[in-house]
């Protein structure tokens, strides 16, 4: 429970603040909102626990000193901000006022421009997700897929994941005939093609480059809260309110990244990563089909925890027949 001492206090203090901004009602709805940020981000805890394994020592601690910030302030309060601001011309302060004392426009900004953040977040998800999927592996969890003839073809040719999310991007173009949309894809494509890119040049060994890493899980975040941010005004449009939960559910979602790391769960539950994944993978997909379709929150969520519970579960399966072989 050690993990979680700080995230406990972090919700105290902002349910407190959450009392004194709406009274009662407040404190449910930001209990809502942990939840929703916590359901939407699980699978983001494991993969940043893959990542975080591989840097150095020094750069997971800078990752929670600076990373919270970050995640709780710049992706919850000021991001949001920083996109209504360039959409309106408006500068930071008035864009803020605007949120604080017309709280219904700001909202209609920041879900006017839903489509191009969900294409540059859903092709960011994609790419890691492919990235993963098509990575050679010993352990494979859905056999008859991941050990498919077909698609160790595909695995060995090369640029597959970028060949698959172009050929994804081209799709989405013509569905939507967005040119917005499509550069807001290509865009999600390049900056995690350019961090793969820095992390190559600057990592040795097994050790994975801090900055290129730190940036990476920063961006990983972002794509996660995105969904949380806008889903959050079907609750309130409250911009305190909503940064308070949301950053509280970011609390212990990197309370769960610590945790793992720690205690090597990736290792011991071997299919871990792949729901993590393949949550993921479900998540970029259903983040692109929001351009045209509404999706309530609540199924991205259900599927992410339902997919990382079954490969616990089938995780703790196959460790019994090993002790019992």
């Amino acid at each position: 429970m050690r993990y979680f001492y700080s995230s406990f206090v972090i919700m105290a203090l902002g349910l407190i603040a959450s009392f004194y901004l709406g009274g009662l009602a407040a404190i449910y709805i930001t209990f809502l909102l942990i939840i929703l940020e916590v359901s939407l981000s699980f699978d983001n805890a494991v993969v940043n626990a893959k990542v975080l394994d591989t840097m150095e020592p020094i750069w997971q601690k800078r990752f929670i000193l600076y990373g919270i910030p970050i995640a709780v302030f710049g992706m919850r309060l000021v991001f949001p901000l920083a996109i209504v601001a360039m959409v309106t011309g408006m500068g930071m302060i008035e864009t803020l006022q605007v949120a604080m004392n017309e709280p219904a426009r700001y909202e209609t900004v920041l879900k006017s421009t839903e489509s191009i953040i969900f294409a540059f977040g859903g092709a960011f998800l994609l790419m890691v997700f492919l990235d993963f999927f098509f990575e050679a592996r010993d352990v494979k969890w859905v056999t008859f897929v991941e050990g498919s003839k077909i698609v160790e073809k595909f695995s060995g040719v090369a640029n597959i994941e970028l060949i698959t999310a172009i050929i994804v991007g081209i799709v989405l173009g013509n569905i939507t005939q967005d040119f917005g949309v499509v550069l807001a894809f290509m865009y999600g494509i390049l900056l995690h093609s350019l961090l793969g890119m820095l992390d190559h040049f600057l990592s040795s060994d097994t050790v994975k480059s801090g900055i290129a890493g730190f940036i990476y899980l920063e961006v990983l975040d972002a794509s996660f809260s995105f969904d949380g941010v806008i889903g959050a005004f079907a609750l309130t449009s409250n911009i305190f309110i909503i940064m308070i939960g949301l950053g509280v559910g970011a609390m212990f979602v990197r309370s769960m990244t610590i945790y793992f790391v720690e205690h090597k769960t990736l290792s011991q539950f071997r299919y871990l990563e792949h729901g993590a994944h393949y949550a993921i993978g479900i998540l970029a997909v259903i983040m692109l089909m929001k351009i045209t379709v509404h999706i309530e929150e609540v199924v991205t969520g259900t599927i992410g925890i339902g997919l990382i519970a079954i490969a616990f579960g089938h995780s703790v399966w196959e460790n019994r027949k090993v002790l019992n072989a």
